[in-house]
């Protein structure tokens, strides 16, 4: 479904979506057509994300260099490791071609660069870029072609960004569509910043459900009385659809209720714990990186 801008963008430009950051795919891809052939689903669907609002994007390919593991004794000849970083470059300069390739045949504004990752380090300049967007969209990784690091970028940016993310299954969906939208409300605060985020989304959404489970259900007076209220507000009309606790994971409930009822885009927080520089992902936020279907929203 084809995302029409409305007045409300118009009055509200400060809730619209400008500028984009979008993460891209360096190994094997998905083949979209001819606009986006070469690109994977995250690139491809930012793309026309991008072509539909008028919003600017920069496109980053992360070149990693080898990692060697711990139990390896002997050395990795230096012919070696230089071999593969160079092969890490230049298949990030072949993404960031196809990209501006693609960007450039949809009339997109567009900027596109490599990113090198020493060793393993912190995706530093990668994280600056996420905290001066509207949207940053990251791909889900493909366990039958894992790319480096991925995992550590989303939680980067969803953690030290500032931006919500939107992240896209592995498995290609097409173009974003937005006729049902679930957001999963607990009302805490990682969730209200989700919601914020997903504004300019759901005022372009045909049908908008809250879906509250186990303790969010029985929370004091009417459930998601609060946010339907808010929501209603901005002219949106919102279903509050509760869940007793379910005997399977949280990740697990929200994804059977998105299968069930046809959902195209599920919004909620994303949420985990520091520890130094490394993130432990919550529970449900790692169930659903790991078996989402849809496109989800998130926010930290």
């Amino acid at each position: 479904m084809a995302i029409e801008k409305t007045s409300s963008e118009t009055e509200s430009p400060g809730a619209a979506i400008r500028d984009m950051v979008v993460l891209l795919d360096t190994g094997p891809s998905t083949v979209r057509g001819a606009e986006g052939a070469g690109l994977g689903p995250a690139p491809a669907l930012a793309l026309d994300l991008a072509a539909r609002l008028g919003a600017h994007v920069e496109a980053v390919a992360l070149a990693v260099d080898p990692i060697v593991p711990g139990f390896v004794v002997a050395p990795l000849p230096i012919e070696v490791i230089e071999q593969a970083r160079a092969q890490a470059i230049d298949a990030a300069k072949a993404a960031t071609t196809r990209f501006g390739d693609a960007a450039t045949a949809r009339g997109v504004a567009s900027e596109a660069r490599v990113a090198e990752i020493l060793m393993g380090g912190a995706p530093d300049g990668f994280v600056a870029s996420c905290r001066t967007t509207d949207l940053v969209v990251i791909g889900q990784d493909d366990p039958d072609h894992p790319e480096p690091m991925r995992e550590t970028m989303i939680e980067s940016a969803l953690f030290e960004g500032g931006a919500p993310v939107l992240l896209v299954p592995y498995v290609d969906k097409g173009p974003l569509a937005l006729e049902r939208v679930t957001i999963a409300w607990d009302g805490g605060r990682a969730a209200a910043r989700a919601v914020h985020a997903a504004l300019p989304f759901l005022a372009r959404a045909d049908k908008i459900s809250v879906l509250m489970i186990g303790k969010a259900s029985s929370m004091p007076g009417e459930p998601g009385a609060d946010i339907a209220t808010w929501l209603s507000r901005h002219g949106l009309d919102v279903v509050v659809e509760t869940m007793e606790a379910p005997e399977i994971s949280v990740a697990d409930a929200l994804l059977d209720h998105a299968a069930d009822k046809s959902i195209d885009l599920l919004v909620m927080g994303g949420y985990g714990h520091s520890r130094v520089r490394e993130f432990l992902l919550g529970g449900a936020t790692r169930g659903i990186l790991a078996s989402m279907t849809i496109p989800v929203l998130m926010a930290h």
